[in-house]
């Protein structure tokens, strides 16, 4: 089979940036995969404009990019997730009497692809198919709380990449970074008010056999009605499911 020798170098280039731990200066790149720098270079310049890998300026180093979580998340939507995932998020949702969700990283955004709703319940914005800013809610907040800290700082650059939506939420990448060092002690992400008014959300990710987070499970329900002591039997029961779906992802 003919290959394109530009195209296989740039697909070892991607590949070679999945696998380190943080990123990584081009003369590594160049090193460990047998390139001329200068084919080095051009194959980063590349990429970077079509959002496969991101410059980090001030260390002079490369790491993915959006477009390479957006390749990610699409591989996990194709996958039987939803379909290993929906009878135990139909039991979450039966146990805590909310609406439960499951939802993969997009890119900066969370998209949800499957919701269990319980009758009498409100209907919410984390329908199937939408995306929502990863930062504001509790699904993104438990994936990104497992990405490396230099994959967080490559999906939010600047103060540009902080949406908001109830101008409630953080604004700066060292905000984040302290919303997900509480995320991670607690073992449950949560939001209060920031996605829609009135409503709250506590998610735990679902980790692959690497550690990576392939998707998040997140109970909503109105703040107002649910106090503290109910909120933490509901975050037992988030943790449960995505043990749960963790354990059938693994097998």
């Amino acid at each position: 089979m003919a290959t394109v020798p530009a195209a296989a170098q740039a697909l070892r280039i991607l590949r070679y940036l999945a696998g380190q731990a943080e990123p990584v200066p081009a003369a590594a790149i160049a090193r460990h995969l047998g390139l001329p720098r200068s084919t080095t270079y051009h194959l980063l310049d590349t990429l970077r404009g079509e959002g496969f890998v991101t410059h980090l300026d001030d260390d002079r180093r490369y790491g993915l990019g959006v477009s390479a979580f957006d390749l990610a998340s699409g591989y996990s939507r194709q996958a039987p997730l939803a379909r290993l995932a929906r009878v135990p998020l139909a039991a979450l949702a039966d146990r805590v009497r909310h609406n439960a969700h499951l939802a993969v990283l997009h890119g900066r955004d969370v998209l949800y692809v499957l919701e269990e709703r319980v009758p009498g319940r409100p209907p919410l914005v984390t329908e199937v198919g939408v995306r929502l800013p990863a930062h504001l809610t509790a699904s993104g907040r438990a994936l990104l709380a497992l990405l490396p800290p230099e994959q967080v700082r490559a999906l939010f650059p600047d103060r540009g990449a902080f949406v908001q939506r109830t101008e409630v939420g953080p604004t700066s990448l060292p905000a984040l970074r302290a919303l997900l060092r509480e995320t991670r002690a607690a073992g449950v992400a949560a939001e209060d008010g920031e996605v829609t008014p009135g409503f709250a959300s506590l998610g735990v990710a679902i980790p692959d056999h690497t550690g990576h987070p392939v998707a998040a499970v997140a109970v909503t329900f109105p703040g107002a009605d649910v106090p503290t002591d109910e909120r933490e039997l509901i975050a037992e029961e988030v943790r449960r499911t995505a043990r749960q779906l963790g354990a059938r992802i693994h097998a």
